[in-house]
């Protein structure tokens, strides 16, 4: 969901996942889109109940029409008294505490409404979406979050992240400096050379987010990367979805990534097991459904020189597969795969809007081995998983 920290030309519907089946996917919707604007008094009361009574004395001024809006808050744009000018994320009252039983009763209708596959893991799948709700009705924590982000970024010469106003930050309130710039689907109109350039740094930012931070922006929503043609950097907006990545997972899930970059379809079924997305007992036709899904989406870490991103069929592909995968799946993914998935479909969706001709081999072949070389600083050979006692070390 776009925070709004921008202009009013947000859009508030993301890619579509080609991961998330279309019963789940229409619970996100519905949940993110039911929005309407809080009338004056009722965002008044907000900002006195959270800000204080002399919230005012903390701004120079705040338009009251809001400029943006989503299911969970509306955004203003203001200005501090230094001049700094701010857009105000207000959440609107009770939103926080209708999370649950609304995700309940959608899902209450879903059931009834068309037959659920067990593959599908519902439960697993609506947890899941809860938990992401709830820490996106938590702006302290989204401000913390961003915060992160931009300490993780400071020295990147692309991406930017904008500060976040203290005094203007509580549980429903969030302040961040206002951004410029155009979302990533405005950017067709650019030269082949600057989507390509924008592409792999998106590519590579998803890359650092993984295995470098173990921290991820999981929202792929279009408005939440603004391009600035003036100084060819991205801004990057809404933190209420990041979460971390444990070494557990990541040791393993680059393993994934490697086997299907090297073509080696055995080890990607045993990779898989290794990640607990097989138990081990599946049957034949899921298990070369998975690992065709996974070969397939990693043709662009496979593929020698640069691959081309408007070329392919990738969710179509996808797709044809889904009906396998649903009706003989025997354990629900690992957790954190429901929302990286999602930001990985988005990042490859946006690479394929923009036409990108990119050398993603290369690109995943350098992040490997940087991995690893932090992960066992002293080993001489990378590939090998290390021990439980071994922590990560930041190659930077």
């Amino acid at each position: 969901m776009p925070s709004g920290l921008c202009r009013p030309y947000v859009q508030f519907e993301g890619p579509p996942s080609s991961f998330i089946s279309p019963q789940l996917q229409h619970i996100f919707e519905r949940v993110r889109q039911s929005a309407d604007f809080m009338p004056r008094w009722q965002m008044l009361r907000v900002l006195e109940e959270e800000l204080g009574r002399d919230w005012q004395a903390k701004v120079a001024s705040l338009e009251e029409v809001p400029f943006a809006a989503a299911s969970i808050g509306q955004v203003h744009q203001g200005l501090l008294r230094d001049g700094t000018e701010v857009a105000v994320k207000i959440q609107y009252p009770g939103i926080a505490q209708s999370i649950q039983s609304d995700v309940q009763n959608l899902l209450a209708v879903l059931k009834m409404s068309a037959a659920l596959p067990a593959g599908l893991f519902a439960e697993q799948s609506l947890q899941a979406l809860q938990q992401e709700l709830a820490w996106e009705c938590d702006y302290r924590r989204e401000a913390a979050c961003a915060q992160n982000f931009r300490q993780l970024l400071a020295n990147d010469p692309f991406f930017r992240v904008p500060a976040v106003v203290k005094e203007l930050c509580t549980t429903r309130v969030l302040g961040m400096e206002l951004a410029g710039g155009v979302p990533l689907d405005q950017c067709q109109g650019l030269s082949q050379d600057l989507r390509n350039q924008i592409c792999f740094q998106l590519l590579t930012l998803c890359l650092r987010e993984l295995f470098e931070f173990r921290f991820m922006q999981t929202d792929p929503n279009w408005a939440n990367f603004l391009y600035d043609a003036s100084s060819h950097q991205v801004t990057l907006l809404d933190f209420g979805a990041s979460r971390e990545f444990g070494t557990e997972f990541t040791d393993h899930y680059i393993e994934v990534v490697k086997a299907a970059a090297d073509g080696d379809r055995d080890c990607v079924l045993q990779k898989s097991r290794d990640l607990k997305f097989l138990t081990g007992f599946e049957t034949k036709a899921f298990s070369d459904a998975h690992v065709e899904a996974v070969m397939i989406l990693g043709e662009p870490f496979a593929t020698q020189g640069p691959y081309d991103f408007g070329s392919g069929e990738t969710a179509r592909r996808i797709q044809d597969l889904i009906p396998v995968l649903l009706r003989h799946r025997l354990c629900p993914p690992p957790e954190e795969t429901y929302a990286l998935h999602r930001k990985l479909a988005g990042a490859f969706l946006a690479c394929a809007h923009l036409r990108a001709h990119i050398a993603c081999r290369d690109l995943f072949q350098d992040t490997y081995h940087r991995y690893w070389a932090s992960r066992q600083p002293d080993a001489a050979t990378a590939g090998s998983l290390p021990t439980k006692g071994d922590s990560w070390v930041d190659p930077s």
